[in-house]
């Protein structure tokens, strides 16, 4: 996949030869209805004999409309994350284009014009609520208008899960409740999120359940309060783990919220190292203890508890997505 990093006004020979079929989306989370987007286009660019291309936006449009910090916005995907699934969907050109204060004052027709019709799309896709300026104006209905007639349109409607629809801002809210397997069964695959190993307070060697803490920054959206069943790419070894993502409330009230992983079966120094986590399953809540040997009797339960869950989830690195079927089945309004 052609990864192409766009800035306005667009430089011409930037632009690769030849007509495309173009997805619209900021696809934060690529998730199930993403996925349909991304799915339909390819069917599409197969049809037509041309090239599947997609362009997304490199920060979220409130940093510009909201003038939201960009180091705080907290996404589901970086755009390293997305264009990795990107390349899972077989995506042949992604463009990121930068989003700034020109690209947010754009109007719709100058839109359509440079950042459409100049990327040679023959096509265009997107999902039934996109939006390429205020949504008056620019929304999927007046495409046409502005398009005039120099691009097929295919407008994908709304893809609903348990009779609601999917979206990145129903995941986001699922995610700060904790609710991970709500999350992935939204995103369609399971939640990843990377992070550099530091010092903490090494309270878990001496009760024989030595942890990494893993650091994230202020760009990623954690999963809530919570202890989760994960695995954990260190190196290129994926190594099964109980997360703990929360206050250590045993040990005193008012403590910030750690992320710490014990990885079972596993032994070896971690500290500076940076790891990924791919977040499976939530097993319980936090829970304040009486003292050390009541949590320790309840780490060796989640312990088992995780063994059990990857015996009976067998653990596969990827392909992370769901199949195109499996997407073109999701429940439509």
């Amino acid at each position: 996949m052609q990864v192409i990093n766009l800035k306005y006004p667009v430089v011409a020979s930037q632009i690769p030869a030849g007509p495309i079929v173009l997805a619209l989306g900021f696809f934060d989370g690529v998730h199930r209805g993403h996925q349909r987007v991304v799915a339909t286009a390819r069917q599409a660019a197969q049809a037509q004999h041309a090239k599947l291309a997609v362009m997304t936006f490199d920060q979220h449009p409130s940093v510009v409309f909201q003038h939201a910090d960009p180091d705080h916005v907290r996404y589901l995907t970086t755009v390293a994350q997305k264009t990795t699934l990107m390349a899972e969907l077989g995506v042949d050109i992604l463009y990121v284009l930068h989003f700034d204060a020109a690209v947010g004052a754009l109007p719709p027709q100058t839109f359509v014009d440079e950042l459409i019709v100049d990327l040679h799309a023959q096509t265009v896709v997107a999902g039934f609520d996109y939006t390429y300026g205020p949504a008056e104006i620019a929304n999927m209905q007046r495409l046409n208008d502005y398009g005039q007639e120099r691009f097929e349109i295919i407008e994908v409607p709304k893809a609903e899960l348990d009779a609601e629809k999917i979206s990145s801002t129903r995941i986001r809210a699922a995610l700060d409740d904790g609710q991970i397997d709500t999350a992935n069964r939204l995103l369609g695959y399971q939640y990843e999120t990377a992070g550099e190993v530091v010092h903490g307070e090494a309270r878990g060697r001496t009760l024989g359940f030595p942890t990494a803490n893993v650091a994230h920054g202020p760009n990623t959206r954690v999963p809530g309060i919570g202890i989760y069943a994960t695995m954990v790419l260190v190196g290129t070894e994926w190594v099964m783990g109980m997360a703990s993502v929360g206050r250590n409330v045993t040990f005193g009230d008012n403590r910030p919220v750690t992320v710490e992983i014990y990885l079972l079966d596993f032994h070896a120094d971690l500290y500076g190292r940076n790891v990924t986590v791919r977040w499976g399953h939530r097993m319980r809540g936090e829970v304040k203890f009486a003292g050390a040997d009541e949590l320790v009797d309840q780490l060796k339960r989640d312990e088992q508890a995780t063994r059990d869950y990857y015996h009976d989830h067998p653990f596969h690195a990827a392909p992370r997505l769901l199949d195109v079927t499996q997407v073109d089945s999701l429940e439509e309004s």
